[in-house]
C-alpha cells in the first residue's frame, strides 16, 4: 500500500494495462458446440445444427492458418431460415476480430448482411432476417459466456 502511495504513476500504469488486458484477452477454451448449447441456457432459443470440419468447412478455413479452431451453425425458431447463424472459434481474440471486420465488409452488399458479434476468440453471426432485438440477444448472450 505505502509502494502505491509513493510511486502514483507507476500504480496508475498497472491498473491501465489491467483494464487493457480485461477487455481485449477474453477468451474461451469452449468449442463452437459448446458455445451454441451456452447460448441457449442464455435466452437464446439456439439450437445445434451443422458442425463443420475440415473437409465440410465452405469457407475452408477450419483448422487452416489464420482460420477458425471451430464452426457450427445453429437454429432459431422465430427464423424461418435453414440456419440462423453460426459460431467461430479462433485461437485468439485478435484473429475474431479480423474475421467480424471483413464480414462486416462484405455485410455492406445488403444480400450479404448479417448481425455479426464479437467477444474475444468467438465469433457470432446472426442472419439478417432476425429482428434486431432478437439479434442483440446473442450479443448479451455471448458477453454472458465469454468473459
Amino acid at each position: 500500500m505505502i509502494w502505491l502511495r509513493r510511486h502514483p504513476r507507476a500504480a496508475a500504469t498497472l491498473a491501465l494495462v489491467g483494464l487493457l488486458t480485461a477487455c481485449g484477452g477474453a477468451t474461451t477454451n469452449k468449442d463452437a458446440t459448446a458455445i451454441i448449447g451456452a447460448l441457449g441456457t442464455n435466452g437464446v432459443p439456439a439450437k445445434l445444427g451443422t458442425v463443420y470440419d475440415e473437409s465440410t468447412d465452405p469457407n475452408k478455413l477450419l483448422g487452416r492458418p489464420n482460420g477458425y479452431l471451430s464452426k457450427a451453425e445453429f437454429t432459431d425458431s422465430r427464423v424461418k431460415a435453414d440456419k440462423a447463424g453460426s459460431v467461430e472459434v479462433f485461437e485468439d481474440a485478435d484473429s475474431a476480430e479480423a474475421r467480424a471486420e471483413y464480414i462486416q465488409a462484405l455485410g455492406k452488399t445488403p444480400m450479404l448482411a448479417e448481425y455479426t458479434y464479437v467477444k474475444g476468440n468467438v465469433v457470432v453471426r446472426v442472419d439478417k432476417d432476425m429482428a434486431p432485438s432478437d439479434a442483440k440477444a446473442y450479443e448479451d448472450a455471448l458477453n454472458e459466456i465469454v468473459e
